[in-house]
């Protein structure tokens, strides 16, 4: 697994509503692995204390962190948090300029907006490991303000929705590709794109489809009234063995172009910690693999990492410093202690 990410769900039996504690736990429990969210809901976030909460994280990580936001799909949960819910491309918008005035400017900022109480000269602290922001993703189901505002910073467009048809995705794709161009980042094959895909796997297409049927009965509200065949003929959820899916993500790719980053959906449809378990297990065995081999090869550009800018940095002959160095180690020799004395008391349990 190279990638793990996290949502963020809010209300009754949601267990993703703090994706900040998750990821620090993580932080200290890995040290390879790149971690993510897979949808911070930034319209219910105050850009402070996203922009604080997510440079510690960057800390704790060291650099193994990337950032993904969305506008958010429950008009339950945007109101709860006490935002309009009509106006939540406006709110997005200009939360994220905040945000990324207080990672990007070394001075304190002044600021002022419609969304939330005036600055004055405030500097937020920690900044993120020497000074380089986490990549950020701007993710979505179908917007194509997201792709907009994607293509307008240089970050990276993320889409995610099983019940989208691949024409749909293409076309999505080709706005954030040329729009990217436009605003002077790079050619439209410089462009950062991921895929976000729902996929359940067996030892066969006949058993994975038998299995997977009771779940998507039970969810299929999400596909609008469709059968299950009819979903996988038309939307881009994939059922079947490893090499049906293989084969499968690759005709995707052949419609919608290519996509540095891929991630697998795999327990929001109700699966057991069990299914789960073993959908992680044959996709890594069977899948992952072979889409390295085939879709690495062919990329123009890959997804962006904090080491890889550091690596271009220092080819350039720049040296990138960070006061906060000192600070990240004492953090994290302290969080693997006190990790340490955690796991110590569970195995004497």
């Amino acid at each position: 697994m190279d990638v793990f990410a996290l949502g963020e769900a809010h209300g009754k039996e949601m267990v993703l509503s703090s994706q900040t504690a998750i990821l620090g736990y993580l932080a200290g429990v890995t040290t390879r692995m790149l971690l993510s969210t897979a949808g911070t809901v930034l319209p219910i976030w105050d850009p402070l204390r996203l922009a604080e909460d997510f440079a510690t994280l960057h800390h704790l990580t060291r650099g193994r962190l990337d950032l993904m936001l969305v506008k958010g799909f429950s008009r339950e949960s945007l109101e709860n948090f006490g935002q309009d819910s009509r106006r939540t491309t406006e709110i997005m918008r200009e939360k994220y300029a905040l945000l990324r005035s207080l990672w990007d400017e070394e001075e304190p900022v002044t600021w002022e907006g419609r969304f939330r109480t005036p600055l004055r000269g405030f500097a937020s602290s920690p900044k993120p490991l020497d000074g380089i922001p986490p990549f950020v993703w701007h993710g979505t189901a179908n917007s194509p303000d997201a792709a907009e505002t994607a293509a307008y910073y240089g970050d990276g467009f993320f889409h995610f929705n099983s019940s989208a048809t691949p024409e749909r995705i293409r076309e999505l794709f080709k706005i954030y590709r040329h729009r990217y161009a436009y605003y002077g980042h790079g050619s439209v094959q410089d462009a950062i794109i991921g895929l976000g895909l729902r996929v359940f796997i067996a030892r066969s297409s006949q058993e994975a489809v038998n299995r997977f049927r009771p779940y998507f009965n039970a969810l299929s509200v999400r596909h609008e009234g469709m059968s299950l065949e009819e979903a996988l003929s038309q939307t881009t959820l994939i059922v079947g063995s490893g090499q049906h899916i293989v084969d499968q993500i690759m005709r995707l790719r052949q419609i919608v172009g290519p996509f540095q980053r891929l991630m697998f959906s795999i327990d929001s449809d109700s699966l057991s910690l069990e299914t789960s378990l073993e959908q992680v297990d044959l996709l890594s065995a069977q899948v992952m693999p072979v889409l390295r081999r085939e879709l690495g090869a062919r990329l123009p550009v890959q997804a962006p990492t904090h080491a890889a800018y550091l690596d271009y940095m220092a080819s350039e002959g720049q040296v990138v410093q960070s006061e906060y160095h000192q600070v990240t180690t004492d953090v994290r020799v302290a969080w693997n202690r006190a990790n340490e004395n955690v796991l110590r008391e569970l195995r004497t349990r």
